[in-house]
């Protein structure tokens, strides 16, 4: 299993230290790294293929897969349920989508919103157009259908949304509530005096659409305080129920600006350098096209294709 998975996987954050595998019980190192997971699949993957060729031998058969599963290969044309299932699968498959249409970027091509998907759906062929669509937001702050972008920023945003999905949606209903809070008329007590009237007088006028000038009032300032977003978001995160970006990533962001938006914040984790090195399966942002060190080999047919060699010249 490669490196990124091993640190990052299940309830384990990519933030904490390395856990002693010595000190985890046999439950919790197969539930940590989804080996039943895996090995109910590979189980399931050889009835499937037995059924066309009775002949297959087990072994080489779960060596195979195996070996496509270490390699990162392993999700190629398989059904979005399995895409999503760990981690290590999430990654794997940000990564095949790189190596697969990069070359769309290296030719200066901008796609929309749908003919992303349809590039997405020729390596899974049921992968939702919703998660397509929230990338898009993530890139121009709307759900933007006909809006052309380049392949490296929607690729990064993708990864993010893709790896991360269960923490930006909880992190988007803490920025709603913490909103909600602040914005709350309860949330200040508001004394009347002298100059408040004049204040009120100028105010109405401004919303009747006259040239008052607004000197001396108070408009609301857009988004949430960073810090005040941030140490929400981490104190949520010792409730590990999803994978969470390591805090450094977090604090580095929040140390940026004083104030924030959601959208604003989600666009600062896709652009992080740090965030996308402790994923660790993209180049950084200017080696984007450059060919990978290690391409996606055509392993799952080559290797389909000996194994049913294997089987016609198998002895009857």
């Amino acid at each position: 299993m490669s490196e990124y998975e091993q640190t990052k996987n299940g309830r384990t954050a990519p933030n904490n230290t390395t856990e002693d595998k010595f000190s985890l019980t046999p439950e919790d190192y197969l539930a940590k790294h989804h080996i039943l997971l895996y090995l109910e699949d590979a189980i399931q993957q050889l009835l499937d293929f037995k059924e066309d060729y009775p002949k297959i031998d087990p072994a080489q058969f779960f060596q195979e897969y195996f070996s496509t599963l270490r390699k990162g290969n392993h999700t190629l044309y398989r059904e979005y349920q399995f895409v999503r299932a760990t981690p290590h699968n999430r990654a794997s498959f940000i990564r095949s989508f790189w190596i697969c249409f990069r070359q769309i970027g290296k030719s200066g091509d901008l796609l929309n919103v749908r003919e992303y998907h349809s590039l997405l759906c020729l390596i899974c062929p049921n992968f939702p157009l919703d998660l397509v669509q929230k990338t898009a937001c993530i890139i121009f702050l709307e759900d933007a259908m006909d809006s052309l972008t380049s392949f490296a920023d929607f690729l990064y945003a993708f990864q993010l949304q893709l790896y991360y999905e269960e923490f930006l949606d909880r992190c988007s209903d803490i920025y709603d509530k913490l909103l909600t809070t602040v914005r709350s008329p309860r949330g200040t007590v508001y004394i009347p005096s002298a100059s408040t009237n004049q204040s009120a007088t100028t105010a109405a006028a401004a919303l009747e659409g006259t040239t008052m000038p607004l000197e001396g009032i108070a408009m609301p300032l857009e988004g949430l305080e960073s810090k005040h977003f941030v140490d929400a978001v981490m104190h949520d995160m010792q409730d590990i129920g999803y994978r969470y970006p390591p805090a450094s990533v977090l604090l580095d962001i929040q140390s940026k600006a004083s104030r924030s938006t959601f959208y604003g914040f989600v666009v600062a984790l896709a652009r992080s350098e740090s965030l996308n090195s402790s994923i660790g399966v993209l180049p950084p942002r200017t080696e984007v096209y450059h060919d990978p060190i290690e391409p996606i080999r055509k392993s799952s047919h080559s290797s389909k294709r000996a194994l049913i060699k294997a089987d016609k010249e198998a002895p009857d």
